[in-house]
Parts: structure tokens; sequence; C-alpha cells
């Protein structure tokens, strides 16, 4: 294969792959980005959500993706759960730095020791007629191997994200989630509930889980551990795009994607991750706020 050719490739490889990081980010993106609530614990309750998709599928037969649908409301329930607690014991307390980063470690600790019990350590999969096969095309005289799982993975990470988008930038409610980290006391003089707010948002986070944590077993065989490895990933991402910003998390994903991809072919996968956080480092050198952020530079 020609170089121009591998080139392309690795390129188109690349865009579908940033979509999936979408799809692993986008939730981190509302509860870090909007909220400033660090929850590192974000991708290990994605690993839970696509151990419940393979329960879904391999018991009952359902579609991954239709079972990550019907997980969405559930990890909603869960995140307003979640958020519940962590005001309770930290962000009311005014301890939301250190000891409620704690609790989010805690949360990843406790979520993979309950993974563990229940599946073992073993690899896990699903079936659907899209998993495991790919069609070829050719343009400009040149063939592109898509494989279906990274297809079905970017288009509905890609829906996703441009629904939150259209609704956080169009909505109340989204102006309201903006709106409350800058000047929650504010936002309570409109006689709007910060907490609240709050409350919903972090949800709306986590529930996007469900629909990630679907499209995560699609892509990969999941064990209880895997969501480490997608932890770096996800904050550069967030950070990268600019904090707040739903386009530009989707922009970030595809760019990490793309240069992850480029540099696995043609230096192996060993170089991805450094090549990612050096394309980080050296955007944020140069606007620190991230590509689309706006002013903000926790």
């Amino acid at each position: 294969m020609e170089f121009t050719e591998l080139l392309l490739n690795a390129i188109v490889a690349g865009i579908l792959l940033g979509g999936f990081f979408a799809a692993l980010s986008i939730g981190l993106s509302i509860c870090f980005g909007l909220l400033d609530t660090v929850n590192i614990a974000h991708p290990t309750i994605i690993v839970g959500a696509a151990f419940c998709t393979f329960l879904l599928n391999d018991l009952l037969g359902i579609d991954p993706i239709l079972a990550g649908l019907i997980l969405t409301p559930v990890f909603f329930i869960l995140g307003l759960a979640i958020y519940s607690m962590y005001y309770q014991f930290f962000e009311k307390q005014s301890a939301e730095a250190l000891r409620g980063l704690a609790f989010f470690f805690g949360l990843l600790f406790i979520a993979e020791v309950l993974m563990i019990m229940a599946f073992g350590v073993d690899h896990r999969l699903v079936s659907a007629p899209y998993i495991g096969n790919s069609f070829t095309t050719a343009l400009a005289g040149m063939e592109f191997s898509i494989p279906y799982r990274l297809l079905a993975a970017f288009v509905v990470a890609s829906a996703m994200t441009v629904g939150l988008q259209v609704y956080l930038s169009k909505s109340f409610f989204g102006r309201a989630t903006s709106a409350v980290h800058q000047d929650g006391m504010a936002l309570s003089l409109m006689g709007v509930d910060p907490v609240m707010v709050k409350r919903i948002a972090f949800a709306l986070g986590l529930a996007t889980c469900g629909l990630a944590g679907a499209l995560m077993i699609i892509v990969i065989p999941i064990e209880p551990a895997v969501g480490r490895f997608f932890i770096g990933n996800v904050f550069a991402i967030v950070v990268l795009g600019g904090l707040g910003s739903i386009s530009g998390t989707l922009v970030a994903a595809f760019i990490l994607g793309i240069a992850e991809s480029v540099v696995s072919t043609f230096f192996g996968p060993s170089w991805a991750p450094a090549v990612s956080f050096a394309i980080l480092l050296g955007v944020l050198a140069f606007k620190p706020t991230g590509l689309f952020g706006s002013g903000d530079t926790r």
C-alpha cells in the first residue's frame, strides 16, 4: 500500500475513532467543563454501562445501541443520586476540592471492585450484525476499509453530541447550566435554584454514559479496569476543546483520534498517547483556554 493511501486510511480511521472518543468525553465535558466537578470515575461508570449492555444483549438479545438508549434514563437517575451525595457531603461543606476528588476516586475503585465481583476479569463482547464486519470503498483510485462497528460509534456519538449542543445552547436550562458556575448568586436572584441546575446537569452528563458504554463494548472488548486507560484521553479532550464547549469537545476528539491513528499506523501504538498529550500541551501553550474556550483557564 502506498504512503498516501496508508495515510488517508489512517485519517479515516482516526475520524471514526474520534467519534468514539467524543462519546466517552461528552458527559465529562458537562460535569467538569460546565460544573467544575472533577468526576474522575466517569470512564469507569461508562464501563459499568458497557457491562449492563452486555447483560441486555446476552440475556435478552437486545441490540447494543438500543440497550444503550434503554440505559440512558437509568444512568440519569444514578447521576441524580451521585450528585446528591456529592453535594450533601462535600460541595455543601465547601470541601469539593481535594476531598471531593477523593469521593470520585473512591467511587471509581468501588465500581471496579463490584464489577470484578460480578463479572470477573475476563473480557466480554456483544453480538450484533455490524460487529466484526467492514466494507471497502474506493475513492480517487484508493481503497478504504471501514469497520461497521467504528462507523456505528461515529454516527451515534455525533448525533448525541450535536443534540446536546443544540439543547444546551438553545434552551433556558442550557443557558442556566452555563451560568451556574460563573455566578450562582445571580442565578438565584433570577429565581433559579443553582443546586437543582447542577444536579440535573450532572445527571445529564452521567446519562450519556448509558450510550457511551454501549458504544465502548461495540468497539472494544471490556473488562472492569479498562476505564483507566481512557481517563487521560477524556480529560485531555475536554481541556483541549475548551472547558464547557460541547462542540469543542467533538473537534478535540477528532483531532486526538486522527493523531493517535496516524501515529499508531506509522510509528506504533506506544507512541500515540505521547503525541496526543504533546498536541494538548502545544495548544494550551498558545491558547490556555483550549480551542473553543472563552476565558476559563481552570
